[in-house]
């Protein structure tokens, strides 16, 4: 889609966003829609199946479009900088069944504005580098980073607005979006393009990560966003073959969990990671055993929004 034109000063500004209610939590009876740590025996089990990096190549959108009408794919999260993406926003645009969120990318990765006006971000070939920490650590102790990382942020959500896709949800490349700067970068923005749903990426076993996640979610529920209760394929990444993925669907428990996968249609492609199966994760998700065990597990599917719209959703844009 090309390099943005918009000024870096431009941005998103300051947004103030509802104060949460009082107790600083939601409190309806479609709690559970929204992240609320699960619910009780008696609450629906509902998933979403997300597959992440759409845009990144023909190959990955191919998965996406057969994983979606031949398998158990409900949402996928597009990268506007991906060197695919004008390929991917045509087949979502012929796929009205697909939810399709931002997948903001600050890593290992192409930005949207030119390089130039994002020095403090990018390498000596334009790039946003591998190197998280690096990055991380820029954003947090340099003014001249953060305010290039929020104008970033801000024209990644104005590609994906230009798009004419509704907005399903948010994530990062890498689940970026930990790092609690880039974290309100993207609220700040989100709320002007429509965000209602971010993704919170904390599995069982995931140590540290899966508990800081958990504790930033807190504050995003209570602004009124929606977030998953669960998600499964966070520690199979690149490996979330139908073994993986049956076992995970025999595991979902009560309220809204998120599989997390990486389908495409070759393992090697310009930017893929070294070592991810992801023709395995594509084979999984149109698996007939794995349809089957969805259907098996009671859950109702859809995307983000599905559940989006509902008590709670009303409530805060009434806040």
């Amino acid at each position: 889609m090309g390099h943005a034109q918009a000024p870096l000063a431009r941005g998103c500004g300051i947004l103030r966003l509802p104060a949460p209610p009082q107790g600083g939590r939601l409190t309806t009876p479609d709690a559970y829609t929204r992240g609320q740590d699960g619910g009780g025996p008696d609450t629906p089990k509902r998933l979403i199946i997300t597959a992440d990096d759409f845009g990144a190549d023909i190959s990955v959108n191919e998965a996406v479009e057969r994983a979606h009408t031949q398998g158990i794919l409900t949402a996928a999260s597009l990268m506007v900088g991906g060197a695919a993406v004008e390929d991917a926003v045509a087949r979502a645009r012929r796929l009205p069944g697909l939810g399709v969120g931002l997948h903001v990318v600050l890593a290992d990765g192409a930005p949207v504005l030119p390089p130039e006006q994002i020095p403090a971000l990018v390498g000596p070939d334009g790039r946003f580098p591998a190197d998280m920490l690096r990055t991380a650590l820029r954003i947090a102790l340099s003014p001249a980073a953060r305010a290039q990382m929020q104008a970033e942020v801000a024209a990644q959500f104005a590609a994906f607005a230009a798009t004419g896709l509704p907005l399903d949800h948010v994530n990062a490349h890498k689940h970026f979006h930990l790092h609690p700067m880039i974290a309100a970068a993207m609220l700040r923005c989100g709320r002007q393009y429509g965000l209602r749903a971010i993704r919170v990426p904390a599995q069982p076993g995931g140590g540290m990560m899966a508990a800081w996640a958990r504790l930033l979610a807190r504050g995003w529920r209570a602004r009124g966003l929606m977030t998953n209760d669960a998600v499964a394929g966070l520690t199979q990444s690149g490996a979330f073959d139908t073994p993986a993925m049956l076992a995970a669907l025999a595991a979902i428990g009560p309220g809204l969990t998120e599989l997390y996968t990486h389908p495409a249609t070759r393992n090697a492609y310009d930017g893929s990671a070294a070592g991810y199966r992801y023709r395995d994760e594509l084979a999984a998700l149109i698996d007939p055993q794995v349809i089957a065990a969805v259907a098996a597990s009671g859950a109702q599917t859809g995307s983000f929004a599905r559940w989006a719209d509902g008590p709670v959703a009303q409530q805060v844009e009434a806040a």
